[in-house]
């Protein structure tokens, strides 16, 4: 049966793949087998005493992809650590790339070395979030892009949204209560990080402009990872179309703003108001490109870690019981002084903080990062070839039990102590980490607030099991039933 589920999924994945290489792209063909006879050229050649780490570069072609797809990810990768160690070599999605499993390794493409490897995503990707987006860029543009996008995010800047996030979750609340229904625990955290998202980039957006986005965006965020086949129904056109249809309301709210000549302290403020060293502003395509980049950056990722800190509670009794307690004394203080949830009190929530954090160890929904070597590059004894692809793989790091005892175990008091260095990474290291993590923080600790001290629930049916989309969440998205804690 399980041979049978592979051979389909490879059927339906693989066949129209190759044939749409062969038609549209003949002469890249060519130019294929000249890369790939360049690259076996490397695997058998020595350079200044190095040679390519170990591995396999899997069948002509299609390198060791269709493996990668007909299994769990993770299980992929783990399996070749174990076989060659924390530095190896494979061919997937097209491209020869170099895999890393090490924090010091992870440190060195990131960090102390990170001019050395380029960001890179396909560009079928790079048309529906934009090509000015911070993430596909680096140097002057991309320094001066993260620090106009940290700056709407830092918590000096967001320290304010708490109520405005309140507002967001709490009657949310209410509605997955109605008549024991039972909800989509992913869908209602999508729908929940794309409010706070458009809140943090525009603030109070009136509801029609709101839904059009959201309409849209959805549309895009569907066929981000389709085949990317313009031919007329698939999905990656739809998306194509939608992503137009967005940078035309986006210019809208723009043009507005500017009539306005008002200064806000949301993300469209902050790319409106910027200007550079030579006094110019930012295109609207650049703002345009950008606002979707950090909607797609926020969006899915925080919405499943979200979704598996639900299912950690529900499977941990223990751990939700000091979870409710601590967040109980504070809801019940706030109701005593008749106030809401503040700042201060994000803070100041130690346990349910700890369990974020383990919540992002476990998950580790980025499971790794994409770098481009930009020259040959040694490493350890080991040749990286130019224009190889280089992946740090930080799921591998976040459960190796040489940093983190008994990894498959959920326990947040592991980080009473702080990990070692750059062996915690849910967010990235170097100046590629994501500019909105402490965004993504303070809406955990809001729903978890509201959560722990308002509602119980259950999760409905197989509590095992994982789908693995660009993103792993829990099966069929953790179907669940909640109750508000008075009705039990």
């Amino acid at each position: 049966m399980e041979k049978k589920k592979i051979f389909v999924n490879f059927f339906i994945f693989f066949v129209p793949l190759i044939s749409y290489f062969f038609i549209k792209n003949i002469n890249k063909l060519f130019s294929y087998f000249l890369i790939l006879l360049k690259n076996k050229k490397v695997l058998i050649s020595w350079k200044n005493g190095c040679k390519v780490p170990p591995g396999s570069m899997g069948w002509p072609v299609l390198g060791e992809t269709p493996l990668l797809y007909s299994q769990d990810p993770n299980i992929f990768f783990a399996e070749r650590q174990l076989r060659y160690g924390e530095i190896f070599r494979t061919h997937i999605l097209g491209y020869p790339c170099v895999m890393l499993a090490s924090p010091e390794a992870a440190r060195f493409v990131l960090v102390t070395q990170a001019h050395l490897f380029k960001p890179t995503y396909p560009r079928s990707k790079e048309i529906l979030i934009g090509p000015n987006a911070l993430f596909f860029h680096q140097g002057d543009y991309h320094f001066r892009l993260r620090k106009l996008i940290q700056s709407s995010l830092y918590p000096d800047s967001i320290r304010n949204l708490v109520p405005d996030i309140e507002a967001i979750i709490s009657p949310a609340l209410d509605s997955w209560t109605q008549n024991g229904q039972i909800i989509n625990t992913f869908h209602e955290m999508k729908n929940y990080s794309f409010e706070v998202g458009i809140l943090a980039i525009f603030g109070h957006l009136d509801v029609h402009r709101k839904n059009e986005l959201k309409k849209n965006y959805w549309i895009v965020n569907r066929g981000y990872n389709s085949f990317p086949t313009m031919l007329p129904g698939t999905l990656y056109r739809k998306a194509v179309q939608a992503r137009k249809r967005l940078s035309a309301i986006l210019s809208e709210i723009i043009r507005e703003r500017k009539e306005k000549r008002t200064i806000e302290k949301d993300l469209l403020g902050c790319l409106l108001n910027s200007k550079d060293e030579k006094d110019e502003v930012l295109s609207e395509a650049s703002m345009a490109d950008n606002v979707i980049g950090v909607l797609f950056a926020a969006q899915d990722t925080t919405a499943s870690v979200m979704t598996w800190i639900i299912k950690y509670l529900h499977d941990n009794q223990k751990v939700l019981e000091s979870v409710k307690v601590e967040q109980k004394a504070i809801y019940q203080s706030n109701v005593n002084e008749n106030r809401h949830l503040t700042w201060a009190q994000t803070r100041n929530m130690p346990i349910t903080y700890k369990v974020i954090l383990e919540a992002l160890r476990m998950a580790s929904i980025i499971s790794f990062t994409f770098r481009e070597a930009v020259d040959d590059v040694e490493y350890k004894g080991y040749l990286i070839p130019k224009g190889w692809k280089v992946m740090p793989l930080f799921r591998n790091i976040h459960h190796n039990p040489e940093f983190f005892a008994d990894p498959k175990t959920f326990d947040p008091s592991r980080f009473e102590v702080a990990p070692k260095p750059n062996t915690f990474m849910p967010f990235g290291i170097g100046v590629h980490s994501c500019p909105g993590n402490e965004l993504a923080k303070l809406e955990m600790l809001v729903l978890i607030h509201h959560l722990a001290s308002k509602l119980r629930w259950e999760v409905v049916g197989s509590q095992s099991g994982v789908e693995h989309g660009p993103f792993a969440i829990p099966l069929h998205g953790l179907p669940a039933r909640f109750w508000k804690e008075s009705t039990i």
